[in-house]
């Protein structure tokens, strides 16, 4: 089965012909597996520690929300990203009705089927896509953490439900992970996402450290729109760091997984103070050499935990 990548092929597949057949199952993980090994994310999303019988559905729920993200930014027109994902919902709606038709949701509808996974969290990520389009600006912290909760947070509850381990305490650390993820994301691309027309970082934290909006429009890391980043940055760590007590209650075989989802939000908010915030110069990413030390460190990290879980 043919990768399919650009957008416009991806929306090949929303109104399929009419007796038209849905790729097969192999096919149809065949195609999220490769788009989950070929897209560069920051974090870890299925690394190669994970239970093997694990991946597949990793990779699944990874293509959902990777495909359906780019529907949302790559079409370049508001009005037809929203149009794309109407139709991406209605392929939802088909999987959980049990008639699949896209190999990503061909893929997905076993996973639901297992894991008992409800329709929320993938319509909550749609709905934060939807928002994209509409809201530029953030005057708040708090509308910030609003959008977190659709557009980051719903990916921790999936990971519970794959681990078989969704429940209210692991949720809010979850939800803290996320929405940790999701503000460091925001301070590393500020400059990719004024390019889209949006800024992220909240109105009331410019105004209190006198940071002007011209800074933007110029790409320029004044004294004023650093301490706003030292601000945010710091946010994001309060938020990661209230979350790691999650790594300790997941199952064994998704903690290293999860150390490394930390890990990585808060070397990417390092790679930030690295540059004294200036993220206008030069992205700030983690080096392959860096990835491995967090792999090897939150490796060991679970191993600890083992060790003090082991009887006497």
């Amino acid at each position: 089965m043919a990768q399919l990548s650009a957008v416009d092929e991806l929306a090949t597949h929303f109104s399929p012909a009419r007796g038209a057949t849905p790729p097969s199952l192999a096919e149809a993980a065949a195609y999220c597996r490769q788009l989950a090994r070929t897209h560069y994310e920051n974090f870890t999303v299925a690394s190669w520690l994970l239970p093997r019988n694990l991946r597949p559905h990793f990779y699944a729920v990874y293509a959902y929300c990777r495909s359906a993200d780019d529907l949302a930014d790559e079409t370049g027109d508001p009005r037809a990203s929203l149009a794309a994902l109407d139709r991406w919902e209605d392929q939802l709606e088909g999987c959980y009705a049990g008639s699949p038709q896209h190999p990503v949701f061909v893929a997905l509808r076993p996973t639901i089927d297992k894991f008992s996974i409800p329709r929320d969290p993938f319509e909550r990520l749609l709905t934060a896509f939807r928002h994209d389009q509409r809201v530029r600006r953030y005057l708040t912290h708090e509308e910030v953490l609003n959008y977190c909760q659709n557009s980051a947070n719903p990916v921790g509850r999936l990971i519970l439900f794959l681990g078989r381990c969704h429940d209210e305490r692991r949720c809010q650390l979850a939800d803290s992970i996320c929405t940790g993820l999701q503000l460091a994301n925001f301070c590393q691309d500020v400059a990719r996402d004024w390019a889209k027309g949006r800024v992220y970082l909240p109105q009331e934290t410019l105004d209190r450290v006198g940071c002007a909006q011209d800074v933007f429009a110029r790409g320029h890391a004044s004294a004023a729109f650093r301490q706003a980043m030292e601000l945010e940055v710091g946010r994001a760590e309060t938020y990661l760091r209230a979350g790691e007590p999650l790594i300790e209650l997941m199952p064994r075989g998704l903690q290293i997984d999860v150390a490394l989802f930390v890990a990585g939000g808060l070397s990417i908010l390092q790679a930030i103070r690295d540059v004294d915030f200036d993220v206008w110069r030069k992205r700030p990413t983690i080096s392959r050499r860096r990835q491995l030390r967090l792999l090897w460190q939150s490796w060991w990290r679970t191993r600890r935990f083992a060790r003090q879980e082991a009887p006497p």
